[in-house]
């Protein structure tokens, strides 16, 4: 189903190209059937096996490595510490420094001297087969002087309790503000929030972003061959062309003497967006043995080593008018970096320094991000990267906004959202959202959730004191996607642009290749690429084919992350396409016997300007053909019809939408049921629909998982308590209802497809629809926080507290300035707290899905 406003014409109806088609994914026989190749597929002659040592503890120096026993074992071809390594392995790369004095320490592929998380490499075996590498890795005995660990992120802030780098000589990375009255873009916050003070409504808030893992369905791999004069690389890697270039600089190796591939990668979700220590080891074994060399995670490494995303501390102020008119916001934000800095870990809460705002008309802002260190595994980009924490916490403080004013949270939505009629518009970030209907979106969503009967039955169940209680959540959003343009990404100091290369080639047969320098993981490139050539060339669907993921044919990008692939990659497919056509237009007037000027295209045809029914044509495989035999070329002209562009937008995409959740809280067990979904998204013009569903289905998963299940737990010591899938709780289809998804369209104006970013939507919306649910089932019992993930445990513990306390404030109660938090998880402010109150016992149930925790069929109702 799609909704539009001022819609082009191919989403009028059935569409009159390829673009708007629901195409099934060319990739998906292959994919499905299990006949492709994924890395740890690929075996090679003479190949060696990899098994990493790792630490058990998250803080120690390491005394002595003995290695002679696993040197002896069956099958080992050699044994290496970090000592071994420390002349070549360099240190890895982070290619944003958010500020000049950032504090960062050396993040060695395998540690020389002391490890600052559990699973950090300290030694690594090569050996024939899989099997005698870990069966030797068992053997490397590591002597530990274990310390103390750094695990509490308020305390690490505050420099209590420990150094997680005893060299650096404090746990903070750097900070970095954005203030609206310095910038000139908007009003100075604390003014604003002195007046609320005074007259009108303070609200102060502190959630939390628990830690996650991103568990994507195939676990890292890396195959190195080395025998060959350019050392080529698989990778289950979202960023071949990035990890080439980091690699090159790390091992000081020439950028031209290595290949990387990425062949099919099963899911990355950021996760895979990295420069990992054992792509780094893996190429250096190859080298040292002079062999292939190949190592395969388990999914406890995965778990376990893979970086970590979210993990942050929001304390949130919002200044409003008695009316609810918002007029400032305040965010102080610490962000947990684990032990090391990846690739963007730095950057990824300043990301969401822009969209705390999010949809709404602030006059002043405020942000003031503090990264820290802890013993904990290294975060970084994991879906999202920093909008669906921004997104998180304002619509939660805007649920907290309409209680206070006590009016439905729609409404103070609409009453400081940007009206449709004042795009573009340029919010007190200093961003300009170029198009968008937030009214629109939010109208069809009210209506195929049926919001206002929605209602009725809750005040219903409230009135008749039902043990179940319904609770609607709403989640309006929107996020700046398509990573880009340089010049922004520069002025923030990151270490690269945002722009994307293509290449169209015109076989003499009429056939196209496409390469991009984007790298698919899922999103269905080859499929959206054919459908976009196939309407720009005007030839078949059937006759592209898309080739990616491999820096010796596609060869420079800028990879796939941030929703970028589309509306910044797609754009350089059409540049290149559009410049194929060009070049063909002289030989193409040649063979008319006619003046370039007088040349027209359309559905892959040239003819001349003004030429009667029946004049001739040729199509664009006639000129191709033509231009393959070079037999008669205009003078001047080359035989080649081959092009390639390199896209970099003047401005990112805002895709946007509303989001609605109904959730039925047994307040006798603590026991949450989804009942209803219903998303209305604004993402554009939408290439192919069917993608779009999948992506947005994905999405939702992810976000509804972390509002209810998933959490990366630590204990006292550092050791991660939730490192299998026994523990932390990935939701099934069983666990999850069926969602009704819809559309708008408010075209981009940054791209000539009219498209805006989806990949991360779905994510980004969805974990504050249902916590909102959660909350406002229980705010008659004077709750207004439930801390993530709203387990069962949490939820009921909540409830028995607030009965406990005497606490049956009224429908609607809300928190003013000077006010306690009546939530039994709410915590205290950064200045300090109790020791491990980042680590909650996920309690005796796990925290997760169980079989009755929602249903599959269409209502999700038991």
């Amino acid at each position: 189903m799609t909704t539009t406003e001022a819609p082009p014409q191919e989403q009028q109806g059935k569409p009159s190209g390829e673009v708007g088609q629901a195409r099934r994914r060319k990739e998906d026989q292959r994919l499905i059937t299990g006949r492709t190749r994924w890395t740890d597929n690929i075996v090679l002659p003479g190949m060696v096996h990899i098994a990493m040592v790792r630490s058990p503890f998250a803080a120690a120096t390491i005394s002595s490595i003995d290695v002679d026993e696993a040197k002896k074992s069956p099958g080992v071809v050699g044994v290496w510490t970090g000592r071994d390594l420390a002349d070549e392995q360099g240190g890895l790369p982070c290619a944003w420094p958010i500020t000049e004095d950032q504090k960062a320490p050396v993040h060695a592929s395998v540690a020389v001297d002391r490890v600052a998380y559990a699973g950090e490499i300290v030694a690594v075996v090569a050996a024939r087969t899989p099997a005698q590498a870990r069966d030797a890795a068992e053997l490397v005995d590591v002597d530990y002087d274990e310390q103390e660990p750094v695990l509490d992120l308020r305390q690490a802030a505050a420099d209590e309790g420990g150094l997680a780098h005893p060299d650096l000589g404090t746990n903070v990375s750097a900070n970095w503000v954005f203030d609206s009255a310095e910038a000139g873009t908007g009003g100075d916050v604390e003014e604003a929030i002195s007046k609320a003070r005074d007259g009108g409504i303070v609200i102060e808030r502190e959630y939390r972003q628990q830690r996650l893992v991103p568990a994507f369905m195939e676990p890292r791999s890396v195959a190195v061959d080395p025998t060959a004069e350019q050392v080529v690389m698989w990778s289950a890697t979202q960023v071949p062309h990035i990890l080439r270039l980091m690699l090159a600089m790390t091992l000081g190796i020439d950028e031209s003497k290595i290949r990387v591939i990425a062949p099919d990668v099963g899911g990355g979700f950021g996760g895979k967006l990295q420069v990992t220590p054992e792509e780094i080891i893996t190429l250096l074994v190859a080298r040292r043995t002079g062999k292939p060399a190949k190592w395969t995670e388990t999914r406890s490494e995965s778990l376990l080593s893979a970086h970590h995303g979210r993990d942050q501390w929001q304390k949130l102020t919002l200044a409003a008018d008695k009316d609810g008119t918002v007029t400032g916001l305040k965010v102080e934000l610490l962000a947990d970096m684990g032990a090391y800095l990846g690739l963007v870990t730095p950057g990824v809460p300043i990301l969401g320094a822009f969209m705390f705002n999010a949809i709404y008309k602030f006059p002043a802002y405020r942000f003031d991000c503090t990264n820290v260190f802890t013993n904990k595994t290294w975060t970084d980009a994991y879906r999202g990267a920093g909008r669906p924490e921004a997104t998180f916490a304002i619509e939660r403080l805007m649920d907290e906004l309409a209680a206070e004013v006590g009016v439905d949270p729609l409404e103070i939505r609409e009453k400081n959202w940007i009206k449709h009629e004042e795009f573009p518009f340029t919010t007190v970030c200093g961003l300009e959202y170029d198009s968008g209907n937030y009214e629109a979106a939010t109208d069809r969503a009210k209506e195929l959730f049926d919001y206002d009967a929605l209602r009725a039955e809750q005040q219903q169940r409230r009135e008749r004191k039902d043990p179940v209680q319904l609770g609607i959540g709403v989640s309006t959003f929107t996020e700046m996607c398509g990573l880009a343009p340089s010049r922004v990404l520069g002025s923030l100091n990151y270490g690269a642009g945002g722009w994307e290369y293509a290449q169209v080639r015109m076989l003499p047969t009429g056939k196209v290749e496409v390469v991009t320098g984007s790298s698919a993981h899922g999103q269905g490139h080859e499929t959206a690429w054919s459908q976009i050539v196939a309407d720009q060339l005007g030839v078949g669907f059937d006759d592209v084919t898309v080739l990616h993921g491999d820096t010796t044919s596609s060869q420079k990008g800028m990879d796939t992350y941030g929703s970028r692939s589309l509306v910044v990659g797609g754009q350089a497919v059409i540049k290149a396409s559009q410049k194929v056509i060009e070049k063909a237009r002289p030989i193409a007037a040649h063979m008319l016997e006619a003046s370039p000027d007088d040349i027209e295209f359309e559905r892959g045809t040239f003819s001349v300007k003004g030429a009667g029914e029946g004049a001739k044509t040729v199509g664009i495989g006639e000129v191709a053909l033509a231009t393959f035999a070079a037999h008669d070329l205009p003078d001047g002209v080359e035989p080649s019809l081959d092009s390639d562009a390199t896209f970099d937008p003047v401005n990112f995409s805002f895709p946007h939408g509303t989001h609605l959740c109904a959730m039925e809280i047994d307040t006798e067990t603590g026991e949450s049921t989804m009942r209803s979904y219903v998303c209305v998204d604004d993402i554009g013009n939408i290439v192919n629909p069917l993608i779009v569903e999948g992506q947005i289905h994905g999405g939702l998963v992810q976000g509804i998982a972390q509002a209810l299940w998933e959490e990366a737990v630590y204990d006292e010591s550092g050791t991660l308590v939730t490192g299998s899938f026994v523990d932390y709780t990935l939701p099934t289809a069983a666990d999850t209802i069926s969602f009704v998804t819809d559309n708008t369209v408010s075209p981009a104006t940054s791209n000539d497809l009219g498209a805006k970013g989806v990949g991360e939507a779905g994510c980004i919306a969805s974990t504050p629809a249902v916590v909102n649910a959660v909350v406002d089932a229980l705010r008659p019992l004077g709750i207004h926080d439930v801390q993530m993930p709203c387990t069962p445990e949490r939820v009921w513990r909540a409830i028995q507290e607030a009965e406990q306390s005497g606490a049956q404030a009224a429908q609607g109660a809300g928190t003013v300035a000077g006010d306690e938090p009546t939530t039994p998880d709410a915590q205290p402010h950064f200045e300090g707290s109790a020791p491990n109150q980042d680590t909650p016992d996920p309690g005796p149930s796990g925290g997760g899905p169980t079989g009755d925790t929602g249903s599959a069929d269409q209502g999700g109702q038991r």
